[in-house]
């Protein structure tokens, strides 16, 4: 695991601890599913999707709040321009992140009807129980940071509270973990993606060519997502033409002043890209069918 992994996972650990101290487990639980139905992540037929990102701060970056007044209107405009779900980073110390943005967030969305997810270093299912008490319908689970077992934890008490949960990958190994964890799910009633995210832990630059080369090492049956690395539509058409449904979008619509006019662009181009290799797909069936079929 990665220096910047290593460190996040003691935080969490520290952040969870503090939090169990103050509000006991079994009280949260009762919390988390006393708390009304959040927004389904619900994806479009057109065979592309946004997750837009609300993030207040980069470690690759910096600071990204110079065009956000607030994070309501934030997430509100990447909900107009399409985002079929907004990650809000509630991590403090890297991302300037606090679970009141995702409270605040998850409330500004609602009458818009989309979902959001808490996208921050978990570690234990207590903390996807703090997301769900702060309104969000999904979570993101790290796979290099977790064993299987603490993996199939986190999966468990969100099947549980009936939220979806993005499995982010970085490399082979991860998928690997995530294959066989997701093997023995097959009988589980839940909504899971799985992500490949191209950003070198090491360097914190992005290598847009992992995409192409951990593309068929996903889990069949589960919707593939583009995490980092999208940052025009160019990039939204080759990682749809690459066959990833989703993409995972934040700093890009951070540091726009229009988040809402480019969510519409990078939703179109990818759409456009999805349509055309669907259609190119069935064209290309067709052909085979046709030369296989028996002579009458």
């Amino acid at each position: 695991m990665s220096g910047l992994l290593t460190d996040m996972a003691c935080s969490s650990y520290e952040r969870y601890k503090t939090a169990k101290a103050i509000l006991p487990e079994a009280e949260l639980w009762a919390r988390a599913n006393a708390m009304p139905l959040a927004p389904k992540l619900k994806l479009s037929a057109e065979g592309f999707d946004l997750i837009a990102e609300c993030k207040l701060t980069s470690p690759s970056m910096g600071d990204l709040s110079a065009n956000t007044s607030d994070v309501q209107t934030r997430v509100c405009d990447y909900g107009l321009g399409g985002a079929a779900a907004v990650s809000v980073l509630t991590e403090p110390s890297r991302f300037s992140g606090e679970l009141a943005h995702l409270e605040q967030a998850s409330k500004a969305l609602a009458p818009l009807n989309v979902p959001t997810m808490r996208k921050d270093f978990l570690v234990e299912p207590y903390q996807v129980m703090e997301a769900r008490v702060a309104g969000a319908s999904g979570v993101l689970v790290i796979a290099r940071m977790l064993d299987a077992s603490r993996i199939t934890s986190l999966l468990d008490c969100a099947a549980m509270l009936h939220m979806f949960v993005l499995i982010e990958a970085f490399d082979a190994d991860d998928l690997k973990v995530i294959n066989e964890v997701l093997a023995t799910r097959k009988q589980h009633a839940e909504q899971i993606l799985v992500g490949i995210n191209c950003r070198d832990l090491q360097t914190l630059k992005v290598n847009f060519d992992r995409f192409a080369e951990l593309v068929d090492l996903l889990p069949s049956g589960y919707l593939k997502v583009a995490e980092s690395g999208v940052g025009n539509a160019a990039d939204a058409k080759r990682v749809a033409q690459l066959g990833y449904q989703v993409a995972l979008i934040g700093t890009t619509l951070m540091n726009s002043p229009e988040p809402r006019k480019l969510a519409q662009e990078l939703l179109s181009a990818g759409r456009e890209t999805a349509l055309a290799t669907r259609t190119k797909a069935t064209e290309l069936f067709s052909v085979d069918v046709s030369v296989d079929a028996p002579k009458k």
